[in-house]
């Protein structure tokens, strides 16, 4: 039965589509289904010969798969897109369409150099990593060392002292610098009270006339306190603005260096540590070069410690000098706005505001751009 299926299987045309592609057939469904029942039970692919012609053809046209059993071979009659849909599914690699069974052969290009480009920046990404990890490493071991107090650490007393006394500086300057924002936020409803106020002081007065006087003074002195209240609020302004630059610009800047200074500290007593080590240990051909090669990376660690400790001390001094003369300003222009503002000379408000080239903005003006600004 399975001799006359595989026959009609061989004996049928295939039609093909304008792609090259077999168009399967409704009633090739059935004889699909034999003849992969047939591969399945019969021998394996690998055991078995294929014959690629039509029915009572040559022996020219065998496909050896592979070894043949030498107690019975088995000879599949199909047609050639056939046999290489059934090759396909059942894993075998696509032969030679010659009938000669050898693998199609794969040519090995050489090399070129964009491949050497490629090996020389992985290279160059695995030293950078590896040198991240050791220094990482490295400087984690001394941390933890200091932390327990089992190892030793470069301290600068006079530097230490300067940098802890501007951080200090530096919350006390916030503290000043958030009470100063909530002060504008309440000089700004302050004013918006007394603006509403003085207009509804001046609604009454056109409509009560046995108080139309009464009305008219204490709406012009609402009026008044607005205006004043105005200048005061833009020399706040000023003052919030001028110490805002001082401790987010200035000062912050100032502790970004003295933060890539102790980490620079951390990694010079880390390999001033692994030098030590070394040194104690034995001398022999290997550790000699260890030795070298460990000095060379401490005199560079050391370089940059050296640097950035004067960079630090340099800033510092900096800041100090540019502290008392903003500071300075500020606090003059503070204390004479509110002076003014609280003993009614309006005058004198003014004239302080020219000092310090204080210009206020209308109200609902919108804010300048920055071409304006420059």
């Amino acid at each position: 039965m399975t001799d006359g299926i595989l026959g009609k299987a061989a004996t049928m045309e295939i039609p093909i589509h304008g792609n090259g592609e077999a168009r399967q057939l409704p009633e090739d469904d059935g004889l699909e289904q034999d003849l992969q029942q047939v591969m399945v039970s019969g021998p394996n692919l690998n055991e078995t010969s294929i014959v690629s012609g039509g029915y009572g053809g040559s022996g020219d046209g065998l496909i050896p798969t592979g070894k043949s059993i030498s107690c019975a071979r088995r000879e599949v009659w199909v047609g050639p897109q056939r046999c290489l849909v059934y090759l396909r599914e059942a894993g075998v690699r696509e032969l030679d369409p010659l009938g000669s069974g050898r693998h199609p052969s794969h040519s090995t290009t050489p090399s070129g150099p964009g491949d050497e480009v490629a090996r020389g920046i992985a290279g160059e990404k695995f030293d950078i990593v590896k040198k991240w990890g050791i220094n990482t490493y490295k400087c984690t071991k001394q941390l933890l060392s200091e932390r327990f107090g089992r190892g030793s650490r470069t301290v600068d007393l006079e530097l230490e002292l300067q940098i802890e006394l501007l951080r200090e500086t530096k919350r006390k300057y916030e503290s000043v610098l958030q009470l100063g924002r909530a002060l504008t936020a309440h000089l700004y409803s302050l004013l918006q009270t007394q603006h509403a106020l003085g207009d509804a002081f001046a609604d009454l007065s056109q409509k009560s006339p046995e108080l139309q006087e009464e009305f008219g003074y204490n709406a012009e002195t609402q009026k008044l306190l607005c205006k004043n209240g105005e200048t005061l609020l833009g020399a706040v302004n000023f003052f919030v603005s001028s110490i805002n630059t001082l401790v987010t610009k200035t000062m912050e800047d100032t502790l970004m260096t003295v933060k890539q200074y102790e980490a620079a500290r951390l990694e010079y007593d880390a390999y001033r540590t692994d030098l030590e080590e070394l040194s104690l240990g034995p001398r022999d051909a290997g550790t000699r070069g260890r030795l070298e090669s460990a000095q060379a990376t401490f005199q560079a660690h050391r370089d940059k410690y050296e640097k950035l400790r004067g960079d630090v001390a340099i800033k510092l001094k900096f800041l100090e000098e540019n502290k008392i003369k903003v500071m300075h300003k500020q606090l003059l222009l503070f204390h004479n706005a509110v002076s003014a503002y609280f003993a009614g000379n309006q005058k004198q408000l003014e004239q302080t505001l020219q000092q310090f080239n204080i210009k206020l903005r209308p109200p609902g003006a919108e804010k300048p751009s920055w071409l304006e600004e420059q």
